[in-house]
């Protein structure tokens, strides 16, 4: 095995795994795909610093284990842990390894799966759903806001249109004019990318932008947001690099210099069950493929071929 592309996948045969005395053994019934998972793999991480590499599953001597959130059944439970049973069915955020037939993980990963919510769609809420909740809060998104979203039709854009929408912002979103339509649908007022994007929402937002949200990561979405906003504590974003930093924009997640927002994260989890039973949130799936597919799952991925997620179901 190496690091590559898609190609350098492979399913391997390994021994079930068996907890340690504060981790419980779950069955996974479907996994998420994201693309954090083909970064990993792809040896882009390797430039990060060595403090962040824990937290984003690189190191020296070993490939990164690859999937970060699945759902699935309690087959075993450490001698030390209580409250959790086997057999409970359970959403599982943050693991490492999650692309197995069985994944161990800690009590603290552990979310109750609500009956009322499938496989897919629970293997799939969490990555996107809290990276989505963390930016709103970290551009301090409030009811009655008008609120840009760069890439709006990606995996975490998705999540923050609803998010926004039920918090009762007005939101703008740009995507590819094929994604217009279930923009709309999701409560947003869609914009084409590209050229003149500036003028573009002036026009559908004359009174002026509170609060954007950098999904995509471009020097498009950037130089936008920067023009629109003004104040770069209202700016929110999920991609690194020195610019951004320089400019101080709030940047979040596993890179230098970004905030992790781990209680953020962890206090936006039974929130988004709670509105995906009510039917205030929806996880939109592009696609699901068995696990011995999933080079072609992220050949898709990669290629940005259908909005939403992709999900894994071994």
């Amino acid at each position: 095995m190496s690091y590559g592309g898609p190609e350098v996948l492979d399913l391997v045969e390994v021994p079930v795994p068996v907890p340690a005395a504060d981790q419980v053994v779950v069955r996974v019934k479907a996994a998420g795909v994201n693309p954090v998972d083909w970064k990993l793999y792809s040896g882009s991480f390797h430039a990060i610093d060595d403090k962040y590499k824990d937290e984003a599953g690189v190191s020296a001597d070993a490939l990164p284990r690859i999937g970060l959130e699945c759902a699935g059944i309690v087959t075993a439970v450490g001698e030390e842990l209580s409250g959790v049973s086997v057999g409970e069915e359970v959403i599982v955020y943050p693991v490492t390894g999650a692309y197995a037939d069985y994944v161990v993980a800690g009590a603290g990963s552990l979310v109750s799966k609500p009956n009322a919510v499938d496989w897919p769609v629970a293997g799939a809420l969490m990555l996107t759903g809290t990276t989505a909740a963390h930016t709103l809060h970290a551009a301090a998104v409030q009811p009655g806001d008008l609120v840009l979203i760069h890439g709006g039709s990606g995996g975490v854009g998705l999540m923050a249109v609803q998010l926004a929408v039920d918090l009762g912002a007005t939101v703008i979103a740009t995507a590819s004019e094929a994604n217009h339509e279930l923009l709309r649908r999701l409560g947003a007022t869609p914009v084409a990318y590209g050229p003149g994007l500036i003028d573009r929402v002036r026009a559908a937002a004359p009174e002026g932008i509170d609060a954007a949200l950098d999904l995509i990561g471009t020097e498009e979405a950037l130089d936008t947001s920067l023009e629109l906003v003004g104040n770069p504590d209202r700016i929110a974003s999920i991609a690194g690099g020195p610019r951004r930093i320089e400019e101080g924009i709030k940047v979040i997640g596993n890179q230098p210099g970004a905030d992790l927002g781990t209680e953020v994260r962890a206090a936006a989890r039974p929130e988004l069950i709670a509105k995906l039973v009510e039917g205030r949130l929806r996880v939109i799936i592009a696609g699901t493929y068995p696990l011995d597919e999933a080079a072609e799952a992220h050949r898709v991925g990669i290629g940005g071929h259908a909005p939403g997620k992709l999900i894994l179901l071994p």
